[in-house]
Order: structure tokens, then C-alpha cells, then sequence
């Protein structure tokens, strides 16, 4: 791939953390590291937002963010690579990839050690990054949940790296026959290309939210699980997927560092799963070298939690 396109949306409003606008901190961090003739910064409002008695908490504020990404997405060159945010950050990028491309042509890899799966009725906080994917499969509050083209298909979805679900979600991923790849499956990029291969697309859009990796690679993930990817496992397996697939799009999410000390920290794994969506793809592919918005692996320790994000958070959480 010659570049791509950034879209930067801070959105702290689909979280469910008790220090959610941290998020803000995490988005414009990674943003000083993006080339500026090739980012846009979607506002954010600074307000909260309302419910509107549709159970989703912020509602209001989620809607008006989904709609000005999605009015940016029209006039911005593809692939674009939104930078969250919380997961709910590029909804209308996933949303805008699928309805632009023949039904059945992309499959979504999420990058997620939770699934995201809840509904309105079945979450326990009402926030909406644990009702993302569920709302991107058509089910959740009108408004936000998919429709039309923009649906996904159950068939053409892949949870990868994915080790903590809900008990309502545990019953609708079998429910529903939904591919689930653990961390040791990512570990092998070939697992996840025949994954995807599985589906019948032609091209991928990857989600990637920050905690699928293992907390002791990255300190600023608000919702850690252990035993996780490592860095230089996902930055293959996006390679591989490039590799093999169209790129409709992409995302990072949910960084949420506590200080700029420690965003810095944690910047060099960020720079290189990036890299490895928009570099250049080699002769020889998985050689760890580094891309022209790459960097090292980082050797920062983090404490796991177990703790999904659509349970009440606790007032440690991040």
C-alpha cells in the first residue's frame, strides 16, 4: 500500500470506564506521531450526551460522532485508518466499508480480547463499545445498529485474540456459529488468513483494540487480560492479511494512557502495529523489521485484570 488516510475520532462517549476521557489523551497521542497532510481530526463533543431512553448511555453524542465520520469518509481517499477512541470509534468506518463493496465481500476481523457482542437487553453497564459488534451484525439500537448494505454478516465476522466474553455473549457466538481465534491462534498469521479465506471475502477491514495484546507489552489499556497477543504476533498477522486480502479500512482503539510519560512508553508497540498497516509490504513478509511509522517492541510491564468492558467498572479502572 503507496499510504492511507487517518481519521482521528476521540470519542470517550461509547466507554464504560469512570475515566474514559483519558481515551482523548490516547487519540491525540498517536495523532502527534501521523503525518499531518494525511490526518483529519473529527470533533468530538465535549458533552456527555443523553440516553433518549434507548438504553445506550450517551446516545445522543454517540449518534452525532457516527454521522460526521461518516461525512468524512465520503470526501477522504481509502483505506482510512481511525485512530479511537473507544471500539465504538469507527462503527462508521466498518459501517461505511461494508455498504460501499458487494454483500458478502468483507469480512472484520476484531482484534479484541472481549467480544463486544452484548445488546441492550443482555449488557450490564449500557455502554456502547460492549455492544459495537453487535450493533454492526444489525442488532441494537436504531440508530446505530447496521442496516441495508452495512450489515455484517454473522459468517463473514472473526474475533481474534479474543479470551473474555460475557456470558450472554458466550451463548451467542455459539448460537450463531461465530469464528473465534485465540491469542495462540494469532500467534500463526496463516491461522487468521484462513480465517478470513473461510468466509468467501476478498477484502478485510481489521479492528484493532489495544487490550488483544498482553498487558505486559503496553501499560495503557483500561481493560487488560492476560495471557494476550504479543506486538510483533498482530503486526504479522495484519501483514499477512495484507497480504492476502483487499485493506477497506482499519482501526486502533481504546489507548488510554495515564500520563504523557507513559503514552510515550507505549508508543513504539502503537507506531509498529501501525506500521504494519500502511507499510510497504516485503519480498519476505513477518521479518520484523521496522516501517516508516514502525518502532521496537516495548518491554513495559502492566498488571492483568480480569475484567470485561461492559461489566460496571471499578473505580481503578482506566
Amino acid at each position: 500500500m503507496s499510504g492511507a488516510t487517518f481519521l482521528v475520532v476521540p470519542q470517550w462517549q461509547g466507554s464504560g470506564s469512570s475515566r474514559a476521557m483519558r481515551l482523548i489523551d490516547g487519540a491525540e497521542a498517536i495523532r502527534g506521531d501521523l503525518p499531518s497532510a494525511a490526518t483529519t481530526v473529527v470533533p468530538v463533543p465535549a458533552s456527555a450526551g443523553d440516553s433518549l431512553g434507548t438504553g445506550v448511555h450517551r446516545f445522543s453524542s454517540l449518534i452525532s460522532i457516527r454521522d460526521a465520520v461518516l461525512a468524512e469518509l465520503s470526501v477522504l481517499e481509502a483505506p482510512v485508518i481511525t485512530i479511537g477512541g473507544d471500539c465504538g470509534a469507527d462503527l462508521g468506518g466498518i459501517q461505511y466499508a461494508l455498504a460501499g463493496r458487494p454483500p458478502g465481500s468483507v469480512a472484520v476481523v476484531w482484534f479484541d480480547a472481549h467480544g463486544d457482542l452484548n445488546d441492550v437487553d443482555s449488557s450490564p453497564s449500557g455502554a456502547f463499545h460492549g455492544m459495537v459488534v453487535r450493533a454492526l451484525l444489525g442488532d441494537g439500537a436504531e440508530g446505530l445498529a447496521s442496516t441495508g448494505a452495512a450489515v455484517l454478516p454473522r459468517s463473514n465476522l472473526v474475533l481474534a485474540g479474543t479470551r473474555a466474553l460475557d456470558d450472554g455473549e458466550e451463548s451467542f457466538v455459539t448460537a450463531s456459529g461465530i469464528s473465534v481465534l485465540s491469542a495462540d491462534d494469532v500467534a500463526d498469521p496463516q491461522t487468521v488468513v484462513e480465517a478470513v479465506a473461510a468466509t468467501g471475502a476478498t477484502a478485510v477491514y481489521l479492528h484493532i483494540d489495544l487490550d488483544v495484546l498482553d498487558p505486559a507489552t503496553m501499560d495503557g489499556i483500561g481493560y487488560p487480560e492476560p495471557f494476550g497477543v504479543q506486538p510483533g504476533q498482530l503486526a504479522d498477522a495484519v501483514r499477512a492479511l495484507r497480504a492476502r486480502f483487499e485493506l477497506a479500512g482499519a482501526a486502533i482503539t481504546e489507548f488510554a494512557p495515564e500520563s504523557p510519560e507513559n503514552a510515550e512508553r507505549d508508543l513504539p508497540v502503537i507506531l509498529r502495529i501501525l506500521g504494519s498497516l500502511t507499510a510497504a509490504l516485503p519480498a519476505a513478509a513477518g521479518d520484523g523489521s521496522a516501517s516508516a511509522l514502525g518502532g521496537s517492541n516495548s518491554s513495559t510491564n502492566g498488571g492483568a485484570r480480569h475484567l470485561s468492558t461492559d461489566s460496571p467498572p471499578p473505580d481503578d479502572t482506566v
